[in-house]
């Protein structure tokens, strides 16, 4: 070995020069460069273990380069690299013997899951957790059509062991990981994971975190299950921060997770914001932009029709939008500042051309949706510095869409567009003269004629944009309109009843109230707005006579704390009045939810519960391991396995599949029965129709109708027979008088 070491590079063959040259141009290539330096290595370690070896003594780094980018894009790691053994540089070709042990699959079984599991628990074996991690990735991949099952170890298991080694590795892998990389056990932020990826324990284990997260994306895309997903959401949520390290997986995650985000059901929605929200919060940068785009984007898809059953589901997306914007106000004011841009556009297209595309455009439930976002959002983040610009622009594209098409049967637009500005007002303390378009309202014929359409149906302005002309001249259209003007004219009044310049403000919507009450026929109206202008002057005298002891000026600074601790109690003769008028709109509200129908009526209620169980299970972290262990158990209990979409769907589904079953079978069954009746005799017709006008409560089942039909059939055939045979004897006889008569 000394002589070798020895030997200079003249001394070496042309060939072993060109392998050399070739390794050293292919190192510093891309990741298709890589895995030929890799063969070029393998081929040279062959031919030559010497010289391999003198390299490997004089030059490392050669041998040792960085092939993290080779698999890059993959979202898994094959079994070879889970066998590799620890601190290793290089390894070598496996032999025949080994490629034969591995084309013979082995079947798991839970003695073999149990026996892992027990010596990680206990003995923290490397060999154990390669064992569970390629079992992972069996049960992962089980049922691929793609995946080649030939090279893997291990195949075949049962729904139980499947289940076993899917909670085991989700609810455990995350601290057995970091023990190997030597991370604290709980949380932990981008920089964290960048600062160890050089070292000597990121090297040796990186290709175990990426075969855990690789595998258990894939099997997220597998599972339709809301439960498993969202237990497997959850428990991915503690090992998000090591996507720090791959993002090609990270980016991956994000579409998936915002995929169940914006379509899921159950918990799974919420599960699914908390896991955006913690990468944000972990991965900063590397993750802000795309999950800000992304959130929007499927808001955006998933609000574009709006009824009484899915409003509450789109204000619970778009208070997960306001809340994941949070994270980082500044990166969140340049995405909002283009959005609302482009809301701006396409109101400028509208006012521009004034076409019937432009303005649908404009007047459709997703411009409405995200108007309603972005008014949440400033409101939200009103006393930021970051966010409190975006209100005047906001304010402007509200404006001019309220008054776009200036017609009757926009009303319900109208109203959403006052109720914003009067939000956007009161949250950034900024005057803004809502009272002018819901008084235009009033002013308009379709509300001061009598209704000559009848008392219709109960009208829901919160889910209609537009109504029908019949429906403008209803009594309950009329009414639900002019009771929400006289509420959001409170609203805004309201605001502005400490205000040293009230009865100033109020002077004008006074005047134009009187107008009303004076041209309006119908009494009901007259009498709701003699309320309030009774409320409208009360406050007037209320401010007037705390501003009679006053001796600072309008423009003073001074004048902005006028009856400030007055405002706080909320003393004021409107606050009082807007307080009824809040609860006269809620129990309306809540009878017009009572009478439609509620389909999937708890379908955003699990906010609250999921919401407190997080809050729990952050009150205690020692706990976490054992309640997923219980959780997860109780989760994987079913038989399902990926690849089976029989088995994979939920059980309600199942029952739901029977009972159609039923139903198209008890519907063949009555029309052949009904069928074989037509058929038979006309008079059967008329018993079965007798039996069916008999009550519901004693309708036989159909196996019984089905007897007392046949034995019917078989009664009734009888005597149609004698009476053929007796109207064929009675023709006879006729025809024998005839022959008869003329004889004689």
């Amino acid at each position: 070995m000394d002589d070798f070491t020895d030997k200079s590079d003249d001394e070496f063959s042309e060939e072993e020069e060109e392998e050399v040259e070739g390794v050293a141009r292919v190192s510093e290539s891309t990741s298709k460069g890589a895995r030929e330096h890799m063969n070029q290595l393998q081929r040279l370690q062959e031919k030559d273990p010497e010289f391999y070896q003198f390299l490997k003594d004089n030059d490392t780094e050669l041998l040792e380069f960085n092939d993290e980018g080779i698999d890059d894009v993959e979202t898994d790691v094959d079994d070879a690299e889970l066998e590799g053994s620890a601190g290793d540089g290089m390894e070598c070709q496996p032999s025949n013997a080994e490629k034969e042990q591995k084309s013979k699959r082995k079947v798991i079984t839970t003695e073999m899951v149990d026996s892992w599991c027990d010596s990680i628990r206990n003995d923290a074996k490397l060999s154990a957790v390669r064992s569970i991690m390629k079992a992972f990735r069996a049960a992962c991949h089980y049922g691929d059509d793609s995946e080649d099952q030939s090279t893997e170890k291990f195949g075949v298991m049962s729904s139980s062991a499947f289940n076993k080694i899917m909670v085991f590795v989700l609810s455990e892998m995350d601290g057995i990981l970091r023990g190997f990389l030597k991370m604290p056990t709980k949380g932990g932020k981008k920089e964290t994971v960048l600062s160890i990826t050089n070292t000597k324990q990121w090297k040796n284990y990186n290709h175990l975190v990426k075969s855990y997260l690789g595998n258990s994306l894939h099997i997220l895309n597998q599972m339709t299950d809301i439960k498993m997903i969202s237990f497997t959401l959850k428990c991915l949520k503690n090992s998000a921060v090591f996507l720090a390290a791959f993002p090609s997986l990270l980016r991956k995650y994000v579409k998936v997770a915002l995929h169940f985000w914006g379509t899921g059901g159950g918990a799974l929605p919420v599960v699914s914001f908390l896991f955006i929200r913690d990468l944000c919060i972990k991965l900063g940068s590397d993750c802000l932009d795309e999950c800000f785009k992304g959130i929007y984007k499927a808001y955006v898809s998933n609000c574009q029709f709006v009824n009484a059953t899915k409003l509450r589901h789109i204000q619970f997306l778009g208070d997960c939008v306001i809340e994941l914007y949070k994270v980082d106000q500044q990166a969140a004011y340049q995405h909002a500042f283009v959005f609302i841009r482009q809301l701006a556009m396409i109101l400028r297209e509208a006012l521009n051309t004034k076409t019937k595309e432009a303005f649908r455009k404009v007047y459709e439930w997703k411009f409405m949706n995200c108007l309603e976002l972005w008014a949440g959002a400033v409101c939200a983040y009103s006393s930021e510095a970051d966010f409190r610009p975006l209100a005047y622009p906001l304010t402007q594209i509200i404006s001019g869409v309220s008054r776009l098409v200036p017609t009757a049967r926009y009303f319900p637009l109208r109203l959403r567009c006052a109720t914003m500005l009067n939000r956007i007002a009161a949250s950034t303390g900024t005057f803004i003269p809502v009272s002018m378009l819901l008084l235009d309202m009033l002013e308009m014929k379709e509300l001061n004629r009598l209704p000559t359409g009848g008392v219709g149906k109960a009208v829901d302005l919160r889910t209609i944009l537009k109504v029908s002309k019949p429906t403008l001249k209803t009594r309950v259209f009329q009414e639900a309109c002019v009771y929400s003007v006289a509420e959001e004219l409170a609203e805004h009044l309201a605001q502005w009843s400490y205000s040293v310049a009230f009865f100033e403000l109020a002077f004008i919507p006074g005047v134009r109230l009187r107008n009303f009450c004076k041209s309006t026929k119908i009494e009901r109206f007259r009498r709701e707005m003699r309320q309030l202008l009774r409320q409208i002057d009360a406050n007037s005298e209320y401010v007037n006579a705390k501003r009679a002891n006053i001796t600072f000026l309008p423009n003073d600074p001074v004048a902005a704390s006028f009856l400030e601790d007055e405002k706080e109690s909320k003393k004021s003769p409107l606050s009082q009045y807007v307080l009824t008028l809040r609860q006269r709109a809620q129990q309306r509200s809540n009878s017009m939810a009572e009478s439609s129908v509620l389909v999937g009526e708890h379908s955003s209620v699990f906010g609250n519960k999921v919401l407190d169980n997080d809050e729990e299970d952050d009150e205690d972290d020692n706990d976490d391991d054992s309640r997923n262990v219980e959780e997860g158990t109780t989760v994987f209990s079913s038989s399902w396995l990926p690849g089976q979409n029989s088995s994979a769907k939920d059980p309600e589904d199942k029952t739901a599949k029977k009972k159609k079953k039923k139903k198209r079978e008890k519907k063949k069954e009555q029309g052949t029965n009904k069928k074989e009746a037509i058929e038979d005799d006309v008079v059967e017709d008329l018993v079965l129709s007798s039996d069916e006008d008999g009550s519901m409560s004693d309708a036989p089942s159909v196996e019984e109708e089905a007897k007392k039909q046949a034995s019917k059939r078989g009664k009734k055939r009888k005597p149609s027979r004698d009476l053929s045979k007796q109207r064929k004897s009675g023709r006879k006889k006729s025809k024998k008088k005839v022959s008869n008569q003329q004889g004689t």
